[in-house]
């Protein structure tokens, strides 16, 4: 299935590198994605730029990411975290039910780590959620359930306490002690 496909039936996801419109407004990128879940082809008296339904949900997606009062300013300004967060924001513009996110805490300090995790604990109340992330510590605040993969293979799949006390997993990422 194409990745417009999977998008309309309910799956968002973000990348691990950046895949906004720098040089669009934060709410014209995230406009653009609630376009693509209310299309109007046929609507040709109609700006895409003006539809109320779209701008409706791209205010929703940045209110619920935390970037309503960033949506006058240019993607590309905003700092790396922010940039993050509008990716999620992009992602919930397509009114997704489960959202596939990958390493959306990389590169970022601890003052925006702790906003992101804010947010990803918000969404986990309505969104079923797949994170891959290598910030172990950030990863047992905020899962319910972890996987450790090593080389492609499953080491542990339990509760972060348990995941946190399984030997291997220790080894293999947290060294002995942790």
């Amino acid at each position: 299935m194409s990745q417009p496909h999977r998008a309309l039936r309910g799956l968002g996801r973000s990348y691990q590198r950046s895949t906004i419109f720098p040089h669009f407004t934060v709410a014209e990128n995230c406009r653009l994605a609630a376009q693509a879940v209310h299309q109007r082809p046929w609507a040709i008296w109609e700006m895409a730029g003006r539809s109320p339904a779209t701008i409706e949900l791209a205010h929703a997606a940045l209110q619920r990411a935390g970037l309503a009062h960033e949506a006058d300013r240019l993607a590309g300004s905003l700092p790396h975290g922010r940039k993050r967060q509008l990716e999620i924001a992009l992602c919930l513009a397509t009114t997704p039910r489960v959202l596939l996110l990958d390493e959306p805490l990389a590169g970022m300090g601890a003052e925006e780590t702790e906003r992101m995790l804010a947010l990803l604990a918000q969404l986990k109340a309505d969104h079923a959620t797949l994170l891959v992330e290598h910030d172990m510590d950030a990863v047992f605040r905020i899962a319910d359930r972890i996987t450790v993969l090593v080389n492609g293979v499953a080491l542990a799949s339990d509760t972060p306490q348990k995941v946190r006390a399984n030997p291997e997993v220790q080894r293999a990422y947290l060294g002995e002690g942790h």
